[in-house]
This record gives structure tokens, C-alpha cells and sequence, in this order.
């Protein structure tokens, strides 16, 4: 066969209309492909964690640069407890949780809020105003569920504040 004939048969057999190309992908498309897609996945899921209400991420407190702003207060207060003689004391019992005030304070003297935080749950979240008729408190069991809870005491006694901050586990 002479060199003109191969070349004849070679063109014939390129294009010949039953033969289909078969498109390869090279390393450097791959790479593209690849990074598309891992970007896509990322995406994924960053929009599904910020549209589903299953997972909430809420700040600790919705007025969070208010409370920053009234924290010197809170710290003037904890000083204020620091110097009693007898602190508040709390204990676990089967009606619920008893706070105990110091008892050498006049019980109709004593005002102020306490305010029972669930870190895991705000919907559990509740305030109680102190109003005693003898030297302690007592929370229900009704309104507490099992687990970890921040207490927050803010109380006054003759015009001085007094601040008490517990994690309980209940």
C-alpha cells in the first residue's frame, strides 16, 4: 500500500459517521469539577443549618449590649454578697428546690426576683418574684425539669443589693 492510500484509509476511518467521540475529561477538569462540587455540598448545608428551626442559635439573652452595659452592676452586687456573714444556700428536695435566706435578715424586708435559666431550652426559661413569709423559698418541682440550670438571685435587703449566680443540676 502506498503512503497516499494509508493516508486515504487513516481520514476515512476518522470520520466516518458511525464511529461516536467519546469526550475525556483531563486531570485539570477533574480538579474544577471537583472543587464545584465540594463547594456545592458546602453550601448545602450551610443554608439548610440556617433555615431549619431545629437548630436555633440564639444568643444567651435577646438585649445582650444592654446587660453588658449593666454588668459593673452586677459585680458591685456579687462584692455586696461577698460580705455577708451567711450567704443564700439552696437545696434539693422532693417538693422542689429550697432557697435559703440568711436568717439573721427580717424576711419582710428582703425583695428582689429570681430567675431560673435552662441552657438547653429557653421555653423552660422563668422568673419568680421573692415575696417570703418565713426565711427560705420554694421552687416547685412542678415547674423544674431534670438537668443543668443557672440560678440567678438579684435581691435587695434595706436598700443594698445582693447578687447569687449557681449552676444546679436538678
Amino acid at each position: 500500500m502506498t503512503r497516499n492510500a494509508k493516508k486515504q484509509v487513516l481520514t476515512k476511518k476518522r470520520f466516518l459517521p458511525t464511529q461516536e467521540k467519546i469526550m475525556k475529561i483531563n486531570w485539570g477538569t477533574g480538579i474544577v469539577i471537583a472543587f464545584i462540587v465540594f463547594i456545592a455540598f458546602i453550601l448545602y448545608f450551610v443554608i439548610s443549618m440556617n433555615t431549619n428551626k431545629k437548630y436555633e442559635h440564639d444568643l444567651v439573652t435577646e438585649e445582650y449590649y444592654k446587660e453588658e452595659l449593666e454588668y459593673q452592676n452586677d459585680i458591685d452586687k456579687q462584692n455586696n454578697t461577698k460580705t455577708l456573714s451567711k450567704n443564700i444556700t439552696y437545696s434539693k428536695t422532693a417538693e422542689g428546690i429550697v432557697i435559703q435566706f440568711p436568717k439573721d435578715f427580717d424576711t419582710e424586708k428582703i425583695t428582689g426576683k429570681v430567675f431560673l435559666y435552662r441552657p438547653s431550652n429557653k421555653q423552660l426559661d422563668f422568673e419568680t418574684l421573692i415575696s417570703l413569709s418565713n426565711t427560705y423559698l420554694l421552687i416547685p418541682d412542678n415547674r423544674l425539669v431534670d438537668g443543668r440550670w443557672n440560678i440567678i438571685i438579684d435581691w435587695q435587703y434595706n436598700g443594698k443589693s445582693y447578687l447569687f449566680k449557681e449552676s444546679i443540676v436538678y
